[in-house]
């Protein structure tokens, strides 16, 4: 079975790039997506493992799946300038709505979450599925155990299942969060991780869910 061409929109910032990377190791075939095609090609030749850039816009437009890894202050336009190229397809939103200076606070936006508001933005010919919320991204870009879950959310539970089975390629462990309005508490989660960094000054605290969890059957 040949696995999903994997697009990262954003992907020359750290997470993006990290995602690329541990995808791309895993044998995923993935295109680094910036709104400057040079810069992107050249992340992607800094990662190796045969990775390629692009535009935001042409690396949507070619990808199965397309991981959206930007700021949230860039989070609408960018949404917006890949919707034509994403209907059909599982857009993945990461997006955590931070508004500095005070990011250590929760600021979740009107909508209730940026992965609703990435819905919002993309229409509902485009199935959002929300989740890398709260791994570190400097740790996911080295060649370590990061030791940490990673929160799925969607309303639509196969779409979740393809993104639970990256994070476990990527050597994460993915879990289904359940519907794409409980993104708020990962999302949310952040700021307090942030918070536990700077108080108990850990190097990139992350999350684990405890006790024998069974998967999904079905």
């Amino acid at each position: 079975m040949s696995l999903p061409a994997i697009a990262i929109v954003g992907g020359t910032g750290n997470l993006g790039a990290a995602i690329a990377w541990r995808l791309a190791r895993a044998g995923y075939p993935v295109v680094i997506g910036s709104r400057s095609a040079d810069g992107a090609q050249k992340t992607a030749a800094e990662l190796g493992h045969d990775l390629s850039g692009a535009t935001n816009i042409d690396a949507a437009a070619g990808a199965d799946i397309v991981i959206v890894t930007v700021p949230f202050a860039a989070q609408d336009a960018t949404l917006r300038d890949i919707a034509p190229h994403v209907v059909g397809k599982i857009v993945v939103d990461t997006t955590v709505p931070l508004v500095p200076p005070k990011v250590m606070r929760v600021q979740l936006p009107a909508e209730g979450s940026a992965a609703l508001r990435a819905q919002a933005a993309l229409g509902e010919g485009v199935t959002v599925v929300s989740a890398f919320h709260n791994v570190a991204a400097h740790k996911l870009a080295k060649d370590v155990d990061v030791g940490c879950d990673v929160l799925v959310f969607g309303d639509d539970k196969a779409a979740r299942g393809q993104v639970v089975a990256l994070a476990d390629a990527m050597g994460l462990r993915g879990l289904h969060g359940g519907a794409l309005c409980n993104s708020a508490a990962a999302e949310a989660l952040t700021s307090i991780l942030i918070f536990l960094n700077k108080t108990y000054k850990v190097d990139g605290a992350g999350i684990r869910i405890t006790g024998d969890l069974i998967p999904p059957t079905d």
